[in-house]
């Protein structure tokens, strides 16, 4: 179970036909903004285990192509399709049950400068449709070991996407407003360092399906993001290549329970701010690709902890981090090895998550014959909120709400992530929770997904 707002991410996309369809995006991250076509990072193995955690623009452009339509004229259709089966095949909560999970969606740009030549412009556009049933439950897990399940109703459309973003001072001002998705542009440790050098470039720090991977868990019931987007503007300022500073405000209404991925804004005095500061380097002899950055965020308005008190606001800070750590064929091809780290903590008891700390490694076409498959895992723990109404709200009807959640819950992931042939991947995930969030009387979880993700 998630908390009503945000987890995962999907995977984005695309760059003039890549093997994998990924590339930068256009909006701030730990990487200064690039605008969508650069073309600056070609890597060729993995992709983010849950779309769209890398680029605003989402799937290859395949589906437009379909239908004659030529990107070059400044329309782009796209999208993506990913399916999932989730299962705890020990302990948890519900050992030997299953969840399915399903989700599509369609991506439209427009490129402003060629369709009416309005310099620095793009419209940006996206549906998104959902099925899915109960899998972290099934575990006792929050956060979640399967990133796309997030919060009822888990059967949903909506429009996800439609901003307009304009570029200011030869790129280094970018302007987003609209109805987005917050955590693609902060806290986004997936999205790689953007590189000149096609063999040192990735398209994806990690291929984890968890939910850490794609929102930090200190963060979910505030911040807004998949599959509860929300209308805000997004701002962004890189003065160098390798610096940049990034801020936001959106409706804040997912803080109390509202599914704005659902509904139309409401600005009610609920608002979500955030801000971002980032860096990236290239580091030693072998110029291997680093960066860092460092956020703080705030939540305005009335809000009721789990006890049931009325707290004002709440506000948090995290850090997050990646870099390149070996090249197994330095200046040839970017196989080698990556890591990643990730921390964030609050201050509130109106949060599930109080403090939280992950980190991970990510092999890069070691498999022989197999130079487009990628593997590795991470580590997730986080220290949850010990007032028993959080048991309520997270694992309602269990018999045991009573109880209050674990201390924490420490969660191990691995996967290995298999490119069928372009634009298709399939993934295995196994994930163990040695002590699940539900309660203390949750045994430890192993649990398996098994994912395929279709660039279109």
């Amino acid at each position: 179970m998630n908390a009503a707002g945000s987890a995962p991410r999907f995977p984005a996309l695309p760059d003039a036909e890549n093997a994998t369809g990924m590339r930068p995006d256009g909006a701030a991250g730990p990487a200064p903004p690039r605008d969508p076509g650069d073309g600056a990072s070609r890597g060729r193995v993995a992709i983010s285990g849950n779309p769209a955690a890398v680029n605003i623009v989402t799937g290859t452009g395949a589906l437009g192509r379909l239908f004659g339509i030529d990107p070059d004229t400044g329309v782009r259709l796209g999208g993506l399709w990913i399916g999932d089966a989730s299962g705890v095949v020990a302990g948890g909560s519900q050992p030997g049950r299953w969840g399915l999970n399903g989700l599509t969606v369609i991506d439209l740009n427009l490129d402003g400068e060629k369709l009416l030549g309005w310099r620095g412009g793009m419209v940006g556009t996206e549906f998104l449709q959902f099925s899915g049933t109960t899998t972290n439950g099934l575990a006792g897990a929050f956060p979640g070991f399967d990133s796309m399940e997030v919060t009822p109703p888990l059967v949903r459309q909506e429009l996800y996407q439609l901003w307009v973003r304009q570029t200011f001072f030869d790129d280094k001002l970018i302007i987003r407003i609209g109805k987005t998705v917050p955590t693609f542009d902060f806290n986004n440790v997936v999205r790689p360092v953007p590189v000149d050098d096609p063999a040192a470039a990735i398209p994806a720090v990690s291929g984890l399906a968890y939910t850490p991977i794609f929102v930090n868990p200190t963060l979910l019931g505030a911040i807004p993001g998949y599959y509860n987007s929300a209308t805000g503007v997004t701002a962004s300022f890189t003065p160098t290549k390798q610096l940049y500073f990034s801020y936001g405000a959106y409706d804040g209404n997912v803080a109390v329970g509202r599914q704005t991925g659902l509904a139309g804004p409401r600005f009610n005095g609920h608002y979500f701010h955030i801000g971002e500061v980032g860096y990236a380097y290239r580091a030693g002899t072998l110029k291997k690709p680093g960066n860092f950055g460092v956020g703080v965020w705030g939540q305005t308005g009335p809000l009721t902890d789990f006890d049931g008190n009325t707290v004002r606001g709440t506000r948090g800070v995290y850090l997050f981090g990646s870099q390149r750590l070996w090249f197994r064929h330095p200046g040839r091809d970017n196989s080698g090895v990556s890591g990643f780290y990730q921390f964030g903590a609050n201050n509130s008891n109106a949060m599930p998550a109080r403090q939280f700390f992950g980190a991970g490694l990510t092999a890069f076409g070691l498999v022989p014959g197999r130079p487009d498959d990628s593997f590795g895992g991470g580590v997730a723990l986080t220290w949850l909120n010990d007032q028993v109404g959080a048991s309520k709200a997270l694992f309602p009807q269990t018999g045991l709400e009573d109880q209050p959640l674990r201390p924490s819950q420490l969660m191990f992931s691995t996967y290995y992530q298999i490119k069928l042939f372009d634009g298709w991947f399939f993934q295995p995930n196994l994930t163990y929770i040695p002590t699940p969030a539900e309660n203390s009387f949750t045994p430890q979880a192993l649990a398996v997904t098994m994912r395929l993700t279709v660039l279109f």
